[in-house]
C-alpha cells in the first residue's frame, strides 16, 4: 500500500514552532541593547530567532552526517543563509497576517499553552513550570505569547491559501491506471544452438570497421608513470633477530592459546526458582518432555541458550555433572550466574596441547613482524629528512633500506605496491612536481612516490588487438544472427500458436506489473512489453540470446481492490500537496516581493561569530 505524503506546505507551521521552542542556541551574547537584525514590514526579526532557526539547521545537517558539523563546514552547504529565509518568510507571513487584520483571542493563546509538553506539571499546565521554563531560555511571558499568537495566526493564513484545493481525480485516474495494470504474456529464449551455420571469422575489412567503430573498446585510460621506494615489513622480516627468551615469554603470556584443558559444548536452561527447574527434571527423566520442549515452553530457541564450548570451571557447581555426563544427557539443577539452571552436554572436546618447540616458528613469525614494523616507525624521520632535503627516489633508495620501484599506474592495476589502498589513493591524486611525502601502508610499511608523467587515454593500434577486435567483431556478428534468427521464427508466431510447435520452449508470466523483475531478461525487458499490444510479437536482442516475446493480454487495474484504491488516493492527495506547495510558493514570494525588509549584515555577522 502507498504511503501517503502529509502536504509540505505544513513544513512552515513545524518550522514556526521551532522558532518558538524553548532550548536554542545562547539568546545572550551580543552586547549592548541590539535584539534584531532587522525589520520586515512592520514587524522586527530578532536575534533569537536567527539564532535558534541557525541552531536547528546545523543540529539536523550534524544528524544528516553523523556527527558534530563545525559552523565553518555548515556555511559551506549555505545553512546560514537557509536560516535568515527562514527567519525572513517566517515574518514576512505574520506581517501580512497583521496587515489583514488576522489574530487570536487570549483564549486560543492559552489553549495552545496549555498543550505544550514543557509546561506540564503533576495537574496539567503549570504556572511555575512556566515561568522558569522561560526563565532559563532569557524570554518574558509577554514575549512568548505574543509568537505563540502571530504563530497561530500565521498558520490560520497558510491555510486559508491552500486550502479548498480539489484532488486531480483525473490525473490519479490515469497515474493508477498507468501504474496498476498488468501483462500477460508468453516468451521464449532463442540461442546460438538455433543456428544452422557457424558464425565465420572476421576478415581484415571487417576488423578495420570494427576497430574505426569501436575506439573505446580499444583506447587504454589514462595512466600515470610514478617513481617510488617502499618498505614493508615483510621484506626484511627475516633480518630481525628474535631471541628465544622473547618467544618463550609470549608463549607463556598466551598459555590459555596453547594448552587448552578437556571442554564440551553445553546449552543452560535457566529458571526463575528451583521448584520450577526441579519440576523441568523431574518430567524429561520421566520421558514426559524432551530439552527441546523446555525450552519451546520457555518462548526460546537453542540458539539463546547455548554456550559454547565451555571448561569445567566455567560451569562452577554443575561443571563436575555436566563433564561426567554421556553426550546427550541433562543435568541439573545447578545454581548459575542468573538461577536455578539445567545443563545438556551436546559433545566432548577432548584436551590440546602445542608444546613450545611446534609453537616457536609461529610466536617467532610474529615477533619478526612486530619487530620489522618498529624498525621501519623508527627510520621513517631519517627518510623524511632525506626528501626534505631534495633526495630523489633514487637517493633514498641507495641510502637506506628503502626499495626502489617504477609503475604506469592505472585504476586497474592492484598488482605489487597498487595493491595498497594507500598507495591508489595517492597515485591517483599526486601531481607533478609535488613534495613527496612518507606515508603508511596497511601492514605497518612506508612509501613515498613522485609522478614522472601523465600519458593520456591512448588508442592502440589495431595490429596489437587484432586478436580483441576479431574476437569482439565475431561476438557481435553472432549475436546479429541470433537476432535475426528470432526474428525468423517469430513471424510464424500468431495470438493462439503453440509456442512448442516452434520448437521454442515456452515462459508463461500472468500479471505481470511495471515493477516485476522476470529472470533471465534484459533491463529494458518490462519497457519493451508495456510498449506493446495485444497480439504483438517482439524480439528482444538479450546480449548473447534474443527473446521472442507475444503479449496475449493487457488487464486493467481492479479499482475496488483495496491496494489500488489506497494507491489512487495517494497519489491524488501527492499530486493536490504539490499543487497547495507550488500555489504557497507563488503566494509567499508575492508577498515577500511586496514587503519592504531592512536587514543589518553587521548584525548577521555578529550572531554568525557566535557560532565559530
Amino acid at each position: 500500500m502507498a504511503d501517503k505524503k502529509k502536504p509540505r506546505y505544513g513544513a512552515w507551521i513545524i518550522v514556526g514552532v521551532i522558532l518558538l521552542g524553548l532550548a536554542g542556541f545562547g539568546t545572550g551574547g551580543l552586547s549592548g541593547n541590539i535584539r534584531n537584525i532587522g525589520t520586515v514590514g512592520d514587524k522586527d526579526v530578532t536575534v533569537a530567532s536567527y539564532q535558534r532557526a541557525l541552531n536547528d539547521q546545523m543540529r539536523a545537517l550534524s544528524a544528516q552526517f553523523g556527527q558534530q558539523i563545525s559552523f565553518q563546514q555548515a556555511q559551506a552547504f549555505g545553512v546560514d543563509q537557509l536560516a535568515l529565509n527562514q527567519v525572513v518568510l517566517l515574518r514576512t507571513l505574520d506581517n501580512e497576517a497583521s496587515n489583514l487584520g488576522i489574530s487570536v483571542g487570549d483564549a486560543r493563546v492559552f489553549e495552545r499553552l496549555q498543550a505544550i509538553p514543557s509546561f506540564q506539571g503533576a495537574g496539567g499546565f503549570n504556572r511555575e513550570t512556566y515561568r522558569l521554563s522561560l526563565q532559563q531560555t532569557g524570554q518574558s511571558a509577554a514575549e512568548f505569547e505574543v509568537g505563540i499568537r502571530e504563530e497561530t495566526a500565521r498558520t490560520l493564513l497558510q491555510g486559508a491559501v491552500v486550502s479548498g484545493i480539489p484532488a486531480p481525480d483525473a490525473y490519479a485516474d490515469a497515474l493508477v491506471q498507468y501504474v496498476s495494470e498488468t501483462r500477460s504474456i508468453t516468451w521464449a529464449a532463442v540461442g546460438e544452438d538455433a543456428l544452422t551455420a557457424p558464425v565465420p571469422g572476421a576478415t581484415p575489412a571487417a576488423q578495420q570497421e570494427y576497430y574505426d567503430a569501436h575506439p573505446d573498446e580499444f583506447t587504454l585510460p589514462e595512466s600515470r608513470d610514478i617513481t617510488y621506494v617502499w618498505l614493508t615489513p615483510t621484506m626484511i622480516i627475516e633480518d630481525m633477530v628474535v631471541a628465544d627468551e622473547a618467544i618463550a615469554r609470549m608463549y607463556n603470556q598466551r598459555i590459555n592459546e596453547f594448552v587448552q584443558p578437556e571442554r564440551r559444548l553445553v546449552e543452560r536452561l535457566v529458571y526463575l526458582d528451583q521448584a520450577r527447574a526441579e519440576d523441568a527434571i523431574t518430567r524429561v527423566n520421566a520421558g514426559e518432555a524432551t530439552f527441546e520442549d523446555l525450552v519451546a515452553e520457555r518462548g526460546l530457541s537453542l540458539t539463546d541458550i547455548d554456550l559454547g564450548d565451555v571448561s569445567q570451571g566455567d560451569l562452577r557447581s554443575a561443571g563436575e555433572a555436566v563433564f561426567a555426563a554421556e553426550t546427550g544427557d541433562v543435568v541439573g539443577p545447578f545454581n548459575s550466574p542468573l538461577g536455578p539452571a539445567l545443563f545438556r552436554m551436546n559433545a566432548v572436546l577432548a584436551a590440546q596441547e602445542t608444546p613450545l618447540e611446534e609453537a616457536a616458528p609461529l610466536l617467532r613469525d610474529e615477533l619478526a613482524a612486530d619487530a620489522a614494523r618498529e624498525y621501519i616507525n623508527d627510520n621513517a624521520d631519517p627518510i623524511i629528512d632525506l626528501l626534505a632535503g631534495g633526495a630523489t627516489m633514487a637517493d633514498v633508495a641507495e641510502r637506506t633500506d628503502m626499495r626502489l620501484g617504477s609503475i604506469n599506474w592505472t585504476p586497474e592495476n592492484t598488482e605489487g605496491i597498487a595493491a595498497y589502498d594507500a598507495f591508489r589513493r595517492e597515485a591517483a591524486t599526486v601531481q607533478d612536481g609535488a613534495f613527496p611525502e612518507v606515508l603508511d601502508l596497511a601492514d605497518g610499511g612506508i612509501f613515498a612516490l613522485t609522478l614522472d608523467g601523465v600519458v593520456p587515454p591512448t588508442l592502440q593500434p589495431l595490429d596489437d588487438v587484432r586478436e580483441e577486435v576479431s574476437t569482439a567483431w565475431q561476438a557481435q556478428a553472432r549475436q546479429e544472427a541470433i537476432v535475426a534468427k528470432a526474428e525468423e521464427i517469430s513471424a510464424d508466431v500468431l495470438p493462439l500458436t503453440d509456442f512448442e510447435t516452434l520448437t521454442l520452449t515456452p515462459q508463461i508470466e500472468d500479471n505481470l506489473s511495471r515493477r516485476t523483475f522476470v529472470e533471465g531478461t534484459p533491463p529494458s525487458f518490462n519497457d519493451e512489453v508495456f510498449g506493446m499490444s495485444v497480439g504483438d510479437v517482439r524480439v528482444i536482442d538479450a546480449e548473447n540470446r534474443a527473446l521472442i516475446v507475444r503479449l496475449d493480454d493487457i488487464a486493467a487495474p481492479d479499482l475496488s481492490n483495496e491496494s489500488v484504491v489506497a494507491q489512487r488516493d495517494a497519489l491524488a492527495e501527492n499530486a493536490r500537496a504539490g499543487i497547495a506547495q507550488d500555489i504557497f510558493d507563488a503566494y509567499a514570494t508575492t508577498v515577500q516581493q511586496n514587503t519592504e525588509q531592512s536587514l543589518n549584515q553587521q548584525t548577521i555577522n555578529a550572531v554568525n561569530a557566535q557560532f565559530q
